[in-house]
């Protein structure tokens, strides 16, 4: 694995911090109607994709999720001016303002989604990973869920094939403790999620993914043996988010206390107490990186306001490949 230096705690404190103050934006702006439709925060995850980062080559890995997925694109180098522009639907945004919050692709990034279907990314994961083995590229697909998507079908279908063919692909559950508002112990009678790879001899495991070094650690050895020709792994990553499950969840299941308590072990603060302890950096210089990072936000919001909405005629062409339009009775 790439060594874990002074460097690397600063950029994952500075990454971490913008893509918290980021989705911090989008909250506030959904409240003014801004951004509509279902916005999903990852705020308390994102240990998960520092660590990812870190273990991957992002001039040829690939990355695909669910619908949570605002920032990784900007972890894979996506503008976030156009990630921001995506959500308020603008013509600017990265798939023309048409897909909004849960459909952000970059085929030149290869970050390939963003899908609102549950567990819909799973089988598609592993067609990309199928896709480069074929090729003949030594390229590895990272596939990530949430607990709540382990319980569809596809899942099983995709672990059996992926591990029978032996594709370059890494599973990762996002074990954040609630499918939408039920929790793993309501779902299933078993709260190790990553046993379920034992049933298909796939090699699995849990990781904290509170913590990016432990992140790194367990992708980077499940990205070499999937580069080696190893076939794919199963890991669960343990983690919580601090927001609910969308904008519009009232959290009932759970406690204040519970959050809190979970807060003690922000990643951001984790990094934020390694870096101030080994010396990295000085509060004084960590307090102008969330200056900066504010001031980034502040752009990315100034271009999405200022950004036209897409022409009604980019909605057609998207659908439909004649250009009269044959199935639409009613005139534009």
């Amino acid at each position: 694995m790439k060594e874990v230096s002074r460097d690397t705690y600063l950029d994952w404190y500075k990454n971490m911090m913008f893509w918290r103050k980021f989705e911090d934006k989008l909250a506030s702006v959904y409240i003014q109607q801004k951004v509509r439709g279902f916005l999903h925060l990852y705020n308390g995850q994102e240990a998960i994709l520092a660590g990812s980062l870190h273990a991957m080559d992002l001039t040829k890995d690939r990355m695909i999720t669910a619908y949570r997925n605002h920032v990784q694109p900007i972890g894979m180098g996506v503008d976030p001016k156009r990630v921001m522009a995506e959500l308020f639907g603008k013509a600017t945004g990265t798939s023309s303002g048409l897909g909004g919050s849960m459909h952000i692709f970059s085929k030149e990034h290869r970050f390939h989604g963003g899908h609102g279907i549950v567990g819909g990314q799973i089988p598609l994961g592993a067609g990309m990973a199928f896709g480069d083995k074929y090729h003949g590229s030594d390229a590895v697909t990272l596939c990530f869920m949430g607990d709540g998507a382990v319980r569809q079908g596809s899942l099983h279908e995709t672990l059996n094939l992926a591990m029978l063919w032996k594709l370059p692909v890494v599973f990762i559950v996002e074990n954040n403790g609630y499918a939408m508002g039920t929790s793993v112990e309501r779902t299933a009678n078993h709260t190790d999620i990553w046993k379920l790879g034992l049933g298909y001899e796939m090699p699995c495991g849990p990781i904290d993914g509170m913590n990016p070094v432990n992140v790194a650690e367990g992708i980077d050895e499940a990205i070499q043996r999937a580069r080696r020709g190893d076939g794919p792994t199963f890991l669960e990553a343990k983690t919580y988010r601090y927001r609910g499950h969308s904008m519009s969840d009232a959290q009932h299941y759970r406690t204040k206390d519970e959050v809190e308590e979970y807060r003690k072990i922000d990643p951001i603060t984790q990094v934020k107490d390694i870096i101030l302890a080994e010396n990295y950096a000085t509060e004084e210089e960590l307090a102008e990186v969330l200056v900066d990072v504010k001031a980034q936000v502040k752009e990315c919001e100034a271009f999405a306001e200022s950004s036209p909405f897409p022409e009604k005629n980019v909605m057609y062409d998207a659908v439909y490949e004649q250009e009269n339009y044959p199935f639409i009775s009613h005139k534009l």
